[in-house]
């Protein structure tokens, strides 16, 4: 074998290794950039269910109760709010995932309001519909819930890919950055009050 002949198979060995490696390396950051995109998308679909539901529930107290109608459009505006506020799944940074937060945080805030004030109601709490209604709330809660863990955990394996050595050099090259998690409401570690007044 010529001498010249083995330096060009290891520079073509190496070379066929590297390229295989940063492929990988590509194609599982793609892969669980998308998921995560995905999972995102289910975020914002467990979302507009409950805003969906919140429509149905308003109608029903309305024509249920002599309601009060600072509540009712207090929660109107708020489902407003919360569904004006879209993000593109391209574009998930701490900044507009906080922008999303604080308005779903609003809608929580008017519905939480909107079911206590139900409790002077007797004729509404026994009414089928609303029963019904305030049970897939629960649910779509939950939902909710499931989707963002679901989101958090997507991007953390993603996150942790394009972080460990050598993907971080690769990832650098690649264009591949840090996405941002779902992160409780600001003061949601403190209990909320609740309270009846029957005045």
């Amino acid at each position: 074998m010529k001498k010249w002949l083995i330096p060009v198979i290891v520079i073509v060995v190496v070379g066929f290794g590297l390229y295989s490696w940063t492929k990988g390396f590509n194609n599982t950051a793609v892969t669980m950039k998308e998921e995560a995109k995905t999972a995102w998308s289910n975020v914002e679909s467990a979302y507009q269910r409950r805003n969906d539901l919140i429509g149905n529930l308003v109608k029903t107290v309305q024509g249920a109760a002599d309601f009060e109608r600072n509540t009712l459009t207090e929660v109107i505006e708020a489902r407003a709010k919360a569904t004006s506020v879209n993000i593109n799944a391209d574009n998930l940074t701490q900044e507009n995932i906080q922008q999303f937060e604080q308005a779903q945080g609003g809608l929580n805030s008017a519905l939480s309001r909107l079911l206590v004030s139900v409790e002077r109601y007797p004729d509404l709490k026994s009414n089928q519909n609303f029963m019904n209604l305030q049970t897939q709330l629960e649910g779509t809660e939950n939902r909710i819930n499931v989707e963002r863990n679901r989101y958090n955990s997507t991007v953390g394996e993603y996150n942790t890919h394009i972080k460990i050595f050598p993907n971080s050099i690769f990832a650098g090259w690649f264009g591949f950055e840090e996405m941002s998690r779902y992160s409780a409401d600001e003061g949601s570690e403190n209990a909320e009050e609740v309270e009846f007044d029957f005045n």
